[in-house]
């Protein structure tokens, strides 16, 4: 990571590797299914400017906006078992990766499609050391199919693909404009989070990520920085470390929570 003041902008990334996680529903119109190519491309935009700075960007997207693994649980008859819906939903993410790679490649952007499950004929398999090389190539990665096994998130795949690829943070992409105490559309009275530590996160329950995602970053130290991606610029300011949504790390040193700078 830079050693730079993450509260000063400038012209080079605070964080040299990232991952961005995106929801599938980030693609769609609010409240529709299917892909907004519009919606696409302001995301590849602001994408495109955040790499502009020499960022490394690797993008772990969901599916939801296709089909959610979960989404036939408890239906009639359960004709489709659970397992086979979360595959179904990992194939769903292919499709997204494949429209946002188009997008970035219209503008100018090397970007390679790595898939979880092998699918040679539009992806890549995700191979660690590949996927590095990429990244150091200055292309940006669009990881597909999750982890590849069933019951897993794209938040934990999110995390773990962190991990993997030595990011400097997961950059979880929201509509809202961080953490909040309660839900800020049902409670106007919902209090915005500055920063919060792991256990926090944990123990207020709070909507954050899943909880196995959340541990994931905990045990191994990642951070992550919750923001609002529907805010013009907001991907740039994240990578430059411009204060910007909630960002959730370790406790301090000294055992105090470095938890709540509420606005």
């Amino acid at each position: 990571m830079s050693d730079s003041d993450p509260s000063s902008p400038g012209n080079k990334p605070y964080y040299k590797r990232v991952i961005l996680k995106l929801s599938g529903e980030s693609l769609a119109h609010s409240g529709e299914r299917g892909i907004s190519m519009d919606e696409v491309t302001a995301i590849a935009m602001q994408i495109k400017s955040a790499h502009a700075l020499g960022c490394q960007i690797a993008v772990v997207v969901g599916g939801g906006n296709i089909l959610r693994g979960g989404q036939f649980k408890g239906t009639s008859g359960e004709m489709i078992q659970e397992a086979t819906a979360h595959y179904m939903g990992m194939l769903a993410t292919v499709i997204n990766a494949l429209a946002l790679q188009d997008a970035l490649e219209a503008i100018g952007i090397a970007t390679r499609v790595m898939s979880a499950i092998k699918m040679d004929g539009v992806a890549e398999p995700f191979i660690r050391r590949r996927a590095i090389r990429h990244l150091e190539k200055g292309r940006i990665v669009i990881l597909a199919a999750g982890t590849g096994a069933p019951f897993v998130t794209t938040d934990t795949c999110a995390a773990n693909r962190g991990l993997e690829l030595d990011a400097d943070i997961v950059l979880k992409a929201t509509r809202v404009d961080g953490v909040y105490s309660d839900d800020p559309e049902k409670n106007p009275h919902a209090i915005l989070y500055r920063e919060l530590d792991y256990d926090t996160v944990i123990e207020k329950n709070l909507k954050v990520m899943d909880s196995t995602a959340i541990a994931q970053c905990r045990t191994h130290k990642l951070p992550i920085l919750v923001f609002n991606f529907k805010k013009q610029g907001n991907i740039v300011k994240a990578v430059s470390g411009q204060k910007v949504g909630t960002r959730i790390s370790p406790r301090s040193d000294s055992g105090e929570q470095i938890l709540i700078n509420a606005t």
